[in-house]
């Protein structure tokens, strides 16, 4: 059975968004189209500096019981969590705790011998390292595919993914070029715990998402369903969860659930150098790499436009898609949350149609 999407608008339908002269009602019908055409499950959020123009919610966040989504459902974001390690481990070089020629070596010492002693921690940012990952894209078939190659439950904290992380050769010199790693940001996550002198998920909660307002962000448990949290489903239909495909609680490459709104919370706080300094956030947002295969450019820990100056997070995984942009020139964010596999894809696409200048 579809439910009736629950909605929002904000500011009045005959706003326009971003100056781009796309009429709220306009933007929210073509959401509303791509919603019933791919079944989509999830949230989206429009917003134009301080005004919300668009949030709606589709779809269900338990089918099991019949809860549907809501507009501050709580949502896993897989990769996007690269994004928050990455303010953490700058806010650390900013207390002069780290440096971003800081070595791996020199933090994780015996701990993870195949890592070249020349990777640093702006290597692992710009995922230009060439280490060995232990959850290589290039070579994983599907995202709903059992990958792991230990018990989910083994892995609940980030000293515990050790144990998936060793025994990976280096792949090519550091900085020789870009190669996405997500093994590199569990190692971040690594040096950050051991710089910073606490467990990872406590650090992002202090550095990130406290001086940014992020009040419903956490690394949460998937075997302890919490409240207002949709549950991740490996299709657009059926019953089966990602209960088993993913880590029991993430690290510092994935496991973070967020809301709409505290996204774009993030980067309100962020471009108000209220997470980091201006300056350092202009230095991890300067292109270092192009990334052909994925039409967009990298910097440290963020996706970046290939042409504009807009700034992207964005995840996938076994019941996760997700993806925000946010464009500083003319303050407009757009996010879509999914609690399916690949749910976000269209609706984040019909968005940047819709709102790229």
């Amino acid at each position: 059975m579809r439910l009736r999407p629950a909605s929002e608008v904000i500011d009045g339908s005959t706003a326009r968004i971003g100056g781009y002269g796309r009429r709220v009602e306009d933007v929210e019908q073509s959401v509303d189209q791509v919603a019933e055409a791919t079944g989509f499950s999830g949230v989206v959020r429009v917003d134009r500096g301080g005004s919300v123009e668009l949030v709606k919610a589709y779809g269900m966040a338990h089918r099991g019981l019949g809860i549907p989504n809501a507009v501050d459902t709580r949502f896993g974001i897989a990769s996007g969590t690269k994004g928050l390690t990455a303010l953490s481990i700058m806010s650390l070089v900013e207390d002069g705790r780290l440096d971003l020629g800081t070595t791996a070596r020199s933090v994780l010492g015996g701990d993870l011998p195949l890592i070249d002693d020349a990777v640093t921690v702006a290597h692992l940012l710009a995922h230009r390292s060439g280490i060995g990952d232990y959850f290589d894209e290039e070579v994983v078939e599907s995202m709903t595919d059992y990958v792991l190659p230990v018990p989910v439950h083994r892995l609940a904290t980030t000293p515990d993914y050790l144990a998936v992380l060793d025994g990976h050769r280096q792949k090519f010199p550091p900085g020789e070029r870009f190669a996405y790693n997500n093994g590199g940001f569990v190692v971040l996550a690594l040096i950050a715990e051991r710089a910073g002198t606490t467990d990872f998920p406590d650090l992002v909660g202090t550095r990130v998402c406290e001086p940014a307002g992020m009040r419903d962000t956490e690394f949460l448990r998937s075997d302890e369903p919490a409240d207002r949290t949709a549950l991740g489903y490996l299709d657009h239909d059926g019953l089966r969860t990602n209960v088993l495909h993913l880590p029991v609680r993430g690290s510092g490459d994935g496991g973070v659930y967020t809301t709409a709104a505290d996204i774009h919370a993030l980067w309100s706080a962020l471009y108000a150098g209220l997470i980091v300094p201006v300056d350092r956030l202009a230095e991890m947002v300067r292109p270092l790499s192009d990334v052909p295969s994925e039409s967009m450019r990298h910097g440290l820990g963020f996706w970046l436009h290939p042409t504009s100056g807009a700034v992207i997070l964005d995840g996938c995984d076994a019941g996760v898609s997700f993806r925000t942009v946010h464009e500083e020139a003319t303050d407009v964010t757009h996010t879509v949350l999914s609690n399916t596999t690949t749910g976000a894809w269209p609706m984040a696409r019909r968005l940047a149609e819709l709102l790229t200048p």
